[in-house]
């Protein structure tokens, strides 16, 4: 399985990660999921790994521009799933994915202990 990396392009985080996988020799797709969007099939896979509370990204300027009365309708993970579908840039970004891997955000540490346990060794 090929690993994919989704998030915007110009966001500080995703380039952080688009370069330590390119600097550890980790092949990689990048999908821009303000141009190419997102399906519900996608989201509802990251779903199945990740709790909605992880995806959405609550802190974002985003979220903070959302009407009270939107914010107060996510409660679960159909309500955030709309929400990440019709307004993607309220995902917490990047999100891997690959070889049953799937991250969200970026720290160096967190990307070599993940990578390390999937493929039994720091690349």
């Amino acid at each position: 399985m090929t690993t994919t990396l989704y998030g915007i392009p110009n966001c500080d985080t995703v380039k952080k990660a688009r370069t330590w996988l390119q600097d550890h020799g980790i092949d990689f797709a990048f999908h821009d999921f303000k141009k190419q969007g997102l399906t519900p099939e996608l989201v509802q896979a990251w779903l199945h790994d990740l709790d909605w509370t992880i995806l959405v990204n609550r802190k974002g300027t985003t979220w903070r521009n959302l009407p009270d009365e939107r914010k107060v309708s996510i409660v679960d993970a159909d309500s955030a799933m709309a929400l990440m579908l019709e307004n993607p840039s309220v995902i917490k970004r990047p999100v891997v994915q690959g070889a049953g891997l799937v991250t969200v955000g970026f720290s160096a540490a967190a990307f070599e202990a993940k990578f390390e346990e999937k493929f039994g060794a720091a690349p």
